[in-house]
């Protein structure tokens, strides 16, 4: 995998260059701006895009506004978003799309974790820390989410974190079969048509929620 990271802090810019590295992935570019990351991007062609959220100069949104761009210039470029605070303005937009994740900061110091996540959205799929699933979730409580059991509400932010019905069973120590069927319940309470494919369904699910809590 090739990536571009940017990131405004320098210890944390250089960790995340070893840290891929040490995995076995190529950083072409590893810049502190948004300018500088779209002028990577445009040079490069990565596979992924690590993108902070709050950047010079004005330390807002220009990650979210830098990731907009990406997806619309160059959407063979998977995008990872590393935030130290959950900021969803503009994310179910992204989320809509394949090849694009959402992570706290604080995930990078699970580092397996982390790297699977990063390498699963290069190749296309979705990651999206709980906290930010948690918030789209808690914000839709007349989206029919109330009407979820908790074991649903379990299964539902897994998904939309990005894990297959074989992950959400090793993480919550279930059978597949269950996961299965949690998921169907899930869906035909959200009034949702599930298709085959599981990160299609999770972006439905994503963008029902944000829909309904506008």
């Amino acid at each position: 995998m090739r990536a571009v990271i940017a990131e405004d802090q320098a210890l944390l810019r250089d960790g995340l260059v070893r840290l891929f590295e040490d995995a076995g992935h190529e950083v072409i570019a590893a810049v502190d701006n948004a300018d500088r990351l779209r002028a990577a991007v445009s040079e490069h062609s990565p596979d992924l895009a690590v993108v902070d959220v709050r950047m010079p100069p004005t330390f807002t949104d220009e990650g979210i506004r830098a990731a907009h761009w990406i997806r619309d210039a160059h959407p063979e470029v998977a995008v990872l978003i590393l935030s130290q605070h959950v900021e969803t303005q503009g994310v179910v937009e992204l989320a809509s799309q394949s090849g694009f994740g959402y992570l706290l900061k604080d995930r990078v110091l699970d580092v397996g974790e982390f790297v699977e996540a990063a390498e699963r959205v290069a190749r296309g799929g979705s990651a999206l820390d709980p906290q930010v699933v948690a918030t789209l979730v808690g914000s839709s409580s007349g989206s029919g989410v109330g009407g979820l059991t908790e074991r649903e509400h379990e299964v539902l932010t897994l998904m939309a974190e990005g894990l297959t019905n074989a992950g959400i069973a090793k993480r919550l120590v279930l059978t597949e079969r269950t996961v299965e069927s949690h998921a169907r319940s899930v869906f035909a309470k959200l009034d949702l048509q599930g298709g085959e494919d599981g990160h299609r369904r999770v972006l439905a699910v994503l963008s029902y929620l944000s829909s309904r809590s506008q």
